[in-house]
């Protein structure tokens, strides 16, 4: 409103902004825009998010709502911007940043940990900085946020940083609304701040501060192994073009052919040893810094850094330590695993450095605690676009979705393998890092430990929500739903893959073909599942249309571990196949065949890639998830692109339509008989299978008139398979959906639980 001779009216305006607005350098982001703009009033961070009141002309006000979504700092998710309240009038004085309240509902979003920002880096190799190789240097914009993060509202008192008090100048920055470190929570120098020690296999001190660096980095130069603490935990470090040292590493964690993650110096170190094309330079530098698996490039490495696999994983560095190391002339090229024993999780608590005596050579040590373990997220790149494979630093706990129809609280405790879990409350979903394999003592303790962070910080009522586990009822996830109060939803394992797809990319209502290829998971007939065609939507339910024809399991769960067992099932039939397995395992398949032992019957799509894995050669013992299936999607990216499959994967129709793999596996026998080359079947296989996904969703579109498919699933993991079904699908008009900000495997089943949980019931 205008006076008819003057100025247009001041106004005030009570705000609520939410998303990513804490630990991100919010508030001092408003406080100069509301000093640049003339306005007065304050702001704050409270459990809902930021609040503030602003006072001033109406165009400053319209300026500074607009410039709160446009201009925000770069690691800020601003999610919305609500007028709660507008009058008349000016609030006097100044602008302020006021403290912190911890009242009424918590809805504001933790921060994942953030890479190191370009102003962070240039100070630290700036010799007139204070902060000048300074290990634990940081700002608003950078450092670490989840990990060390002990309770909201983020404030250093709820930080590990709490032990350290501010030394003069660090407390002048933080109280410095115009400085960089205004209300950095991790602030800290080589006055005040934690510092960094190199001690020795003994875990006895050798070094301090900038020296123990230089040592380590001549250390990993000369071909030790070293323990680092990184964000969320500690990695073991060695030269990776060094193959003697890559194999002792190997040997001392037992870890045989679980490929190793490599950290570069920066791109030009990595060129030739992978492919990058603009995309993988693209994710490699992105902010969030995750391990990105690429194909091998012409340059050689020690085939031990992965062993039978077509990639490499590879990452840049993202903490001040890692680019201090770097500078003091470390290879230009590491192995940086997590540190731990085989099948253990990484360790990220000082004092449980005890476990890796024997493991690292060396130790080197930051004093700053961390409150949680975080592993390195992992993707890759599926038609030019990223695919999550491990979600963790750097994206967790981040909020996969927001929107009203998530308003009822939901816990979902996700899989056995690979587990993760959801959090759903105030409208909001929150998918936590990766806790690993639930068979893992510590990885139990780690979900537990998970489940109370979560719903401790978000103040979440157990026994007002809802709890949502695996129809399984020997996972430890279901189990520990048992205990828990409130009400319980069992969902099925492969409903929740298609769901997990459907939720990420806000398919509420629309009706899907779902193709969720994975290992196994029980089905709603006791049957292991991990072949199946879903058909539905989030708002109808999702049931289940075809799958792939039962075999029996041999061993039942422990055949996931030995594909020549498995292969026995699905061979059996067959003529010609006992030359293609191991004397013993044909003897003791035959046997339990004819026992009366209950053998349990599979549609698992993953249990088919151990059987021609196992027929064309790979005869040991699976040392990880999936290790047989990896090998053979290498042995047929290893041969030339074929114009069409060799291979037919049939559809025997019915009310509920099978793929036959008899057909396939026959000709895969005949053609070893002939001698053709082991690459080229693998290449046909993959190619029949695409195929037979298109054949499928031909043959369900004209029954269902649906032209929407959607992947999910471990299987889909395999990067040829998902580029030869992509191109087929959409060649013949299908739309394609596959997940992208959760893993495909395990790690996105919680999302589909609380997907499908939100609704009042499922089918």
């Amino acid at each position: 409103m205008r006076h008819p001779s003057g100025p247009p009216e001041a106004q005030t305006l009570r705000l609520r902004v939410r998303g990513v607005v804490q630990g991100v350098g919010f508030r001092p982001f408003v406080f100069r825009l509301a000093t640049r703009l003339g306005l007065s009033g304050w702001v704050q961070n409270d459990l809902e998010g930021v609040l503030m009141e602003v006072s001033g002309p109406p165009d400053a006000l319209e300026t500074l709502v607009r410039a709160i979504s446009t201009e925000a700092p770069p690691a800020a998710r601003v999610e919305q911007v609500e007028v709660l309240q507008q009058q008349p009038g000016r609030l006097p004085g100044g602008f302020a940043i006021i403290q912190s309240e911890a009242k009424g509902p918590l809805s504001t979003r933790i921060s994942p940990d953030l890479t190191l920002c370009p102003d962070c880096l240039q100070e630290l190799f700036d010799p007139s900085d204070r902060r000048y190789r300074y290990p634990f240097i940081n700002c608003t914009n950078c450092g670490p946020r989840y990990s060390i993060t002990l309770q909201l509202p983020y404030d250093r008192p709820h930080t590990t940083m709490r032990a350290f008090a501010m030394c003069p100048e660090c407390a002048a920055e933080y109280h410095d609304p115009h400085n960089r470190r205004f209300h950095a929570q991790p602030i800290a120098c080589p006055v005040c701040g934690p510092q960094v020690h190199l001690w020795n296999a003994q875990l006895q001190p050798l070094a301090s501060q900038h020296l123990a660096v230089e040592e380590a980095a001549r250390l990993l130069r000369e071909g030790q192994i070293l323990a680092i603490k990184g964000l969320g935990g500690y990695h073991l470090a060695c030269d990776a073009a060094r193959a003697e040292a890559v194999e002792r590493l190997r040997a001392r964690k037992k870890r045989r052919f679980k490929p190793l993650a490599l950290m570069a110096r920066d791109l030009e170190a990595l060129r030739g040893y992978v492919e990058l094309d603009e995309p993988a330079q693209e994710l490699l530098q992105s902010p969030e810094r995750p391990i990105v698996l690429l194909p091998k490039g012409p340059k050689p490495l020690p085939e031990a850094l992965a062993p039978g696999s077509p990639d490499l994983g590879v990452m840049l560095p993202y903490t001040p330590l890692q680019h201090l190391l770097y500078a003091e002339g470390a290879p230009l090229l590491l192995v940086m695993t997590s540190a731990n024993r085989s099948g253990e999780p990484m360790v990220y608590r000082d004092e449980e450095l005890e476990k890796l005596k024997g493991l690292a050579d060396y130790f080197l040590v930051g004093e700053r605690p961390i409150a949680r373990r975080v592993d390195d997220s992992v993707t890759a790149l599926a038609d030019g676009r990223p695919m999550m494979l491990r979600r963790a630093r750097s994206f967790a706990p981040a909020p996969i979705l927001q929107s009203e129809r998530f308003q009822r609280p939901i816990l979902a405790l996700g899989a056995m393998l690979k587990n993760s879990i959801a959090l759903c409350t105030g409208g909001q979903v929150f998918v936590s890092q990766h806790l690993g394999d639930l068979e893992e003592l510590e990885a139990r303790l780690a979900f537990y430990q998970t489940v109370q962070d979560l719903t401790r910080m978000y103040r979440v009522d157990l026994d007002q929500t809802l709890i949502v586990h695996d129809l399984h009822p020997d996972y430890p996830s279901t189990q520990y739903a048992a205990e828990l109060p409130g009400p319980k939803r069992a969902v099925q394992h492969h409903q929740a893959h298609i769901a997990s797809v459907l939720a990420e990319h806000h398919l509420w209502d629309e009706p899907v073909l779902g193709f969720a290829f994975d290992g196994a998971g029980l089905g709603l007939d006791g049957a292991i599942w991990g072949g199946e065609v879903m058909l539905g939507s989030l708002q109808s339910g999702l049931r289940r249309v075809a799958h792939l024809r039962y075999a029996p399991l041999l061993g039942g769960d422990a055949a996931a571990a030995l594909p020549t067992q498995a292969a026995v099932g699905f061979v059996r039939e067959l003529g010609h196949w006992e030359a293609h397995l191991p004397q013993h395992t044909v003897e003791q398949g035959l046997k339990l065949l004819a026992s009366r032992l209950p053998i349990p019957s599979t549609s698992s799509i993953g249990r088919l890639f151990d059987t021609v894995a196992a027929l064309l050669g790979f005869h040991s013992r699976q040392d990880f998830e999936g290790q047989a299936a990896m090998w053979l999607e290498g042995l047929a990216r290893s041969a030339p692109p074929e114009p069409q499959a060799r291979y037919t994967l049939p559809i025997q129709p019915a009310d509920l339509p099978q793929w036959d793999y008899h057909h396939l596996l026959e000709a895969i026998l005949t053609d070893l008989q002939k001698g053709l080359a082991r690459e080229k079947i693998a290449r046909h296989f993959h190619h029949a299978l695409a195929e037979g996904v298109v054949s499928m969703a031909q043959h369900l579109r004209e029954l269902h008139g649906l032209s929407a498919v959607v992947l999910s699933g471990g299987v889909w993991q395999n990067r040829l398979l998902h580029g030869l079904a992509l191109s087929a699908l959409r060649a013949r008009g299908f739309a394609v959906y596959w997940n992208q900000a959760v893993p495909p495997g395990d790690g996105g089943i919680a999302l589909g639980q609380v997907a499908l949980a939100q609704m009042p019931e499922m089918t």
